[in-house]
């Protein structure tokens, strides 16, 4: 009997706090074999409202547990009912998204033989018609992709029961809400609607008024706020020694999961190729990587492969990675709603965290905005061995010009010149 079948037979005997939820009794088995004990705080709210058919709209960050808090009772209804396929539609914003949502649910179906299949861009249509032809029950996609399959008649849209929209801040962000609104055109008028969201602007509180009927509303933390567990520290520096900080810090905190963000795609890929030149492992993630390269990224960042994973906003959104210690923002982001998305990816269920920003001194309106929006200041910090103090060159290059740009770095003082030596877990 191999490992897994006999870990199947222990758990028939394990008794969980989701048998509250009278789940059929194969999810519970899955609940039991991914290790869940007792729900998190979002699904103990959301699990009752969505198995009694209701609109939900959630107010939780990544991490919550909120792929359980949708996807469970999707899984009991196609389970206990008579449907026409698919049944369910689930609408990531990002595809690295779609895969783990996707990749989850399969997890709490896997004592069942319903079909999940997630539709994205930046791969092929083959594997994903083929997938279709199958007939899944459930389906989780990218705007986009969907209303591709769609348009080619590949894809009806008129049996679903129940839909989805994650992370719908991020959606509306890029750009989406014309295709949202298409693809809400064509599903079912009575329907279960379910939205998530970390923030809620203006736009994702029209829509919500625009799809969900009688919602029940499920806070998980003040909305918009930063995760619990988390600690902002500000670090003050001229833009020009920003990739000299970045690099100390990084041996300062001798981590094995740090998520770097940068606003462009050239500076990740200038910030990549120094780290990389100072022997860290490190992966870049922006919109110009292929698919593949995406993919091998993130891969490679959850495995331990790369300690370093260098990403702009639209790139990481989405990104799922346990274990994250260190958030650190190379340049402050535009908006304290992406702050807040960005540094949600560590301290994450109920973890602790670190959120790092390297502030030019350009940046300090933004920073007091985010200030403003967490309802609390930030520690300034500086490290004591760190020369502060190196004037610029005076020719400024792409790493060292201004706080918006980067290049490669002039070497200011010894310690630079160590060879990182990460991965060693950090205490707390």
């Amino acid at each position: 009997m191999t490992k897994e079948k006999d870990k199947d037979k222990e758990i028939l005997a394990v008794h969980t706090a989701f048998e509250q939820f009278n789940l059929d009794e194969r999810l519970l088995r899955a609940v039991a074999f991914m290790g869940y004990e007792r729900p998190t705080p979002i699904q103990d709210q959301a699990i009752p409202v969505a198995l009694a058919g209701r609109d939900l709209m959630g107010a939780a960050q990544t991490g919550t547990g909120k792929t359980a808090a949708f996807g469970l009772p999707i899984l009991q209804r196609v389970l206990t009912g008579k449907y026409e396929r698919p049944v369910a539609l689930i609408l990531s914003p990002t595809r690295e998204l779609a895969v783990q949502i996707e990749d989850a649910v399969k997890k709490y179906a896997k004592y069942t033989k319903l079909r999940i299949l997630a539709v994205y861009g930046g791969v092929g249509y083959g594997p994903q018609l083929e997938g279709l032809k199958k007939g899944p029950d459930i389906i989780v996609a990218t705007p986009g992709r969907l209303l591709d399959h769609v348009s080619k008649g590949a894809l009806h849209l008129d049996t679903i029961q129940t839909l989805v929209l994650d992370e719908a801040d991020r959606m509306l962000d890029m750009g989406f809400l014309p295709d949202v609104r298409r693809i809400i055109a064509r599903v079912p008028k009575e329907r279960q609607t379910m939205l998530f969201s970390a923030t809620f602007p203006a736009e994702v509180l029209k829509l919500s008024k625009e799809i969900l009927v009688n919602p029940a509303t499920v806070t998980i933390g003040t909305r918009g706020s930063a995760a619990r567990g988390l600690t902002h520290t500000a670090y003050p520096v001229p833009a020009h020694l920003k990739p000299d900080l970045l690099t100390e810090l990084l041996y300062e905190v001798s981590s094995p999961a740090v998520l770097v963000f940068t606003r462009t795609k050239h500076r990740a890929d200038r910030i990549q190729k120094m780290l990389s030149q100072k022997k860290f492992e490190v992966a870049s993630l922006h919109s110009d990587r292929t698919q593949k390269q995406r993919m091998a990224a993130l891969d490679g960042f959850k495995q331990g492969k790369h300690n370093v994973l260098v990403a702009t906003d639209i790139a990481a959104r989405g990104i799922d990675v346990t274990g994250i210690t260190h958030v650190i923002n190379y340049d402050l982001p535009a908006t304290p709603e992406d702050y807040v998305h960005r540094t949600g990816r560590t301290a994450r269920a109920e973890r602790l965290g670190d959120a790092i920003s390297l502030v030019a001194p350009d940046e300090e309106i933004l920073l007091r905005e985010i200030e403003r929006h967490l309802g609390h200041g930030m520690t300034r910090a500086a490290l004591n061995h760190f020369d502060y103090m190196v004037p610029a060159p005076e020719k400024a290059n792409s790493l060292q010009k201004t706080s918006g740009t980067v290049g490669p770095q002039k070497k200011t003082f010894t310690s630079s010149h160590r060879r990182p030596s990460i991965p060693r877990k950090m205490g707390r």
